[in-house]
């Protein structure tokens, strides 16, 4: 029986630091013995972790990061899979669509971290670099690489970051028409890191036909997940766990992360795994 999974981590598929084969690596020494790759908007890393989990021996289950949009809040949607063979066509040309928008938001980006900050990058190499979608990271990493001596945390929060007037905003579907499109496609439905979400009623949004909720979660406090894990109890979800981990380094953050940082015990990888029978 699975002892331990970490269900919330990004790969250089969508925003991460490390390849899906060098993050099942890693996860093997952290002693993870289940875990998901949920990159964001897309599942071309999957495969990759797949093949290397069998190799080492850890099970990979196939899984998305859906971002959406409710009341102008992001509410992200972690969607898994039993294989990718159940994924339809639909939910392929969404994401087919999702990652030409990243490429040209990606390119605006670019272009007006020029035109505001005199921040020169070359946006092809980007592209190469970024190997599948490109994502603000990929971004950050090019303005360090170009010599700019300005920190991780820095560049998120002034150059590209929300406020910035270099930002460029991500297409994101209805929090309710992303939840029917990864079900129509037999995809599990987690609610991702309640804790972010800062400006609507948790409650409000657990009535939606989630089957789960991120109770467990990196940047939580005790008290956080005690309070998400009584929620699942009432609405009658299930929870998992995760460290959501891009693979951001001391050099590289205040904040680094750590596969399973936290992880979903025994008990609960049981009901999730029959859960996931079901979809």
């Amino acid at each position: 029986m699975y002892t331990k999974g970490d269900f919330h981590l990004h790969t250089t598929a969508s925003d991460g630091k490390f390849s899906p084969k060098e993050l099942v690596a890693m996860a093997k020494k952290e002693n993870i013995d289940i875990m998901s790759i949920t990159d964001h908007d897309t599942i071309h890393g999957i495969d990759e972790a797949v093949q290397e989990g069998k190799r080492l021996g850890i099970k990979v289950v196939p899984g998305i990061e859906l971002s959406t949009l409710y009341r102008e809040e992001n509410v992200h949607i972690l969607g898994y899979f039993n294989d990718t063979s159940k994924i339809g066509c639909e939910l392929k040309n969404y994401l087919k669509g999702m990652h030409e928008y990243r490429t040209y938001r990606g390119k605006k980006i670019v272009e007006n971290l020029d035109r505001i900050f005199n921040i020169k990058l070359n946006y092809e190499k980007i592209l190469n670099d970024a190997e599948g979608i490109i994502a603000r990271p990929h971004i950050a990493k090019a303005i360090i690489s170009a010599g700019y001596k300005y920190p991780w945390d820095y560049i998120f929060t002034n150059f590209i970051g929300e406020n910035s007037p270099a930002y460029v905003p991500n297409r994101k579907l209805d929090t309710k028409d992303g939840i029917k499109l990864l079900k129509k496609n037999n995809a599990l439905v987690v609610l991702a890191h309640p804790v972010l979400i800062k400006n609507i009623d948790i409650t409000e949004i657990l009535n939606m036909p989630f089957d789960g909720i991120e109770a467990i979660y990196s940047m939580n406090s005790a008290n956080d997940t005690k309070i998400f894990k009584t929620l699942s109890e009432k609405h009658n979800k299930i929870i998992t766990a995760g460290s959501d981990f891009h693979g951001i380094t001391k050099e590289d953050s205040k904040h680094p992360l750590k596969i399973g940082q936290v992880s979903l015990d025994e008990k609960n990888i049981k009901i999730f795994l029959e859960k996931l029978k079901e979809v």
